[in-house]
């Protein structure tokens, strides 16, 4: 569901809503009451995304992945090189 923007043509109040696509624009002013609400038109809708953990290299394919790591010159993936390394330190601790 969209954010919209709307401005008060009477007082000037500008604010966002929320809405639906299909849903019919807002026409009273939440600030002073009047049927004077115009929808502006915005920039568009864009996918954001907040926080932290979103990474280009989040929703590859092992293909891909696999791929990228011989173009590094290591031949393992990354995944690959973890389990060699826990092993490792696993034998060398008995």
């Amino acid at each position: 569901m969209p954010t919209y923007e709307y401005v008060c043509d009477a007082c000037d109040h500008q604010f966002e809503e929320f809405q639906s696509i299909t849903a019919e624009p807002l026409q009273k002013c939440p600030a002073c009451g009047k049927k004077k609400l115009r929808r502006l038109i915005g920039t568009g809708g864009a996918i954001l995304f907040k926080g932290s953990g979103f990474y280009c290299t989040d929703y590859r394919s092992d293909s891909y992945r696999k791929a990228a790591s011989r173009d590094n010159g290591n031949g393992s993936t990354a995944s690959e090189s973890s389990k060699t390394s826990s092993a490792a330190k696993s034998n060398g601790k008995d």
